[in-house]
C-alpha cells in the first residue's frame, strides 16, 4: 500500500476481500455486519491509520458542520474575545469555526463569503470591513442570504440588511466616558474619532456629541479628528491636539488603543496625566489596566457577544415557518481608572 497517501475504505475492502460497502458498515458497527468481521476491520483500520472522509460523509447528509467567522483582524483583544464565545458554545455541538480576516477590504471580505458558501458553510458570523461601508456594496451579502445560509452580523452591522445581529450599545458606553470626564471637571473634550462610516465609530462619535450639548459645551471641530483603531494611527493626530492655541484638556479614544498612543504623546510632551489631560479609552482590553496610569475606559463583552450570536444562529437554524430577524443590544460598563481622576 502507498504509504503517501491516506488509506481509504477500497484499499480496506481490498484487503478483507469485501465490497466498500460491507467495510462502511462494519466501521459504523451495523449489525448486520458479522462481529468478528466488524472487529478485524475496524483494529485493520485503526492500525492502518484510516481516518473518515468527512467531506465525504457531508455530502451524503447534507451537512459539513463547518461555520464562517469573517472579521477585520483579530489582532485586537476584542475580535478574539467574540470568537472564544462563539467556539465556546458551537465547539462542543460538533461545529468548526473557519476563520477569514479582511485586513478592512471589501474585495476579501467578497472572497471569503464565496468560498464559505462553496465549501457549503453552514451559518456565517460576520462582522463587516471598512471598504465594504466606504463603497457601499452589499450584493455579496444578499447572496449569503439567497442561499438560504443563516448570516448572523458581530459587532459591526449593516442596519437596513434583514438579518440577525448581536451588538454593543457604543453610544450609551460613549456617552458615559464623556460624562464621567465632564463630573470630573474636564471641559475642552477632545475626540479621536474612529473611521467615518462605520457603525461603531458613529455611535460613538454621537455619543460624545449629544453628551456635549447634554451640558452645554461647546462642540469645536479642531478637537475631533480621525483615526483607526491602532495605536499608531493616534499620534500624529495627538500631535496636532496638543499644538493647538487652545489645546484640550482631555481626550476621549475611539478605542483603547488610539487612547494608549495618545497617552504616549501626551508623556512625550511633558504632560501630566490625569492633572494636565485625562484619557478615556474604549473596549477594556487586558493591557488597559496595565498602562501608567491605569486607562478609564468602557467595557464591551465580547466574549458574551460571540456566545449571543451563536444563540442567534442557532434559534435561525432549528426556527420553523417564516425567519424573523432578531436583534440583541449588549450594554457596555464605564470602567474608571487613573487616567481621568484628577485630583
Amino acid at each position: 500500500m502507498n504509504s503517501s497517501r491516506p488509506v481509504t475504505i477500497k484499499d480496506i475492502a481490498r484487503r478483507f476481500r469485501c465490497s466498500p460497502s460491507t467495510v462502511s458498515r462494519a466501521l459504523n458497527d451495523h449489525p448486520a455486519i458479522n462481529e468478528d468481521t466488524r472487529k478485524n476491520i475496524q483494529e485493520y483500520a485503526k492500525e492502518v491509520g484510516y481516518q473518515r472522509n468527512e467531506v465525504s460523509l457531508s455530502l451524503l447528509n447534507k451537512k459539513t458542520a463547518s461555520l464562517g467567522v469573517v472579521v477585520p483582524t483579530i489582532s485586537n483583544y476584542y475580535e478574539t474575545a467574540v470568537i472564544e464565545g462563539l467556539h465556546t458554545v458551537l465547539q462542543p455541538m460538533g461545529y468548526t469555526l473557519n476563520i477569514c480576516v479582511t485586513n478592512e477590504s471589501y474585495l476579501l471580505e467578497k472572497e471569503s463569503l464565496s468560498k464559505l458558501l462553496s465549501n457549503r458553510t453552514e451559518g456565517i458570523f460576520l462582522s463587516v470591513s471598512q471598504e465594504t461601508y466606504d463603497a457601499g456594496y452589499y450584493e455579496h451579502l444578499e447572496s449569503v442570504i439567497q442561499r438560504k445560509t443563516p448570516l448572523i452580523f458581530i459587532d459591526r452591522e449593516y442596519e437596513d440588511f434583514e438579518t440577525s445581529r448581536a451588538t454593543v450599545d457604543d453610544y450609551h458606553g460613549a456617552f458615559a466616558a464623556v460624562e464621567h470626564l465632564i463630573s470630573i471637571g474636564y471641559r475642552q473634550i477632545a475626540h479621536l474619532k474612529g473611521p467615518n462610516g462605520l457603525t461603531v465609530s458613529e455611535q460613538r462619535f454621537k455619543g460624545y456629541i449629544n453628551c456635549l450639548k447634554k451640558y452645554n459645551l461647546p462642540i469645536r471641530e479642531d478637537l475631533i479628528l480621525n483615526t483607526n483603531f491602532n495605536v499608531e494611527s493616534a499620534i500624529l493626530p495627538t500631535k496636532r491636539l496638543l499644538e493647538l492655541a487652545s489645546p484640550p484638556d482631555a481626550i476621549f479614544g475611539v478605542n483603547d488603543q488610539v487612547a494608549i498612543g495618545a497617552m504616549r504623546v501626551a508623556k512625550d510632551k511633558g504632560l501630566r496625566i490625569p492633572q494636565d489631560i485625562g484619557l478615556v479609552g474604549f473596549d477594556n482590553s487586558p493591557i488597559s489596566a496595565y498602562t501608567f496610569p491605569s486607562l478609564t475606559t468602557v467595557h464591551r463583552p465580547g466574549r458574551k457577544i460571540g456566545m449571543e450570536a451563536s444563540r442567534l444562529f442557532l434559534n435561525q437554524l432549528n426556527g420553523s415557518g417564516d425567519f424573523a430577524p432578531e436583534s440583541i443590544v449588549l450594554p457596555s460598563e464605564l470602567v474608571i481608572r487613573e487616567s481621568s481622576l484628577r485630583i
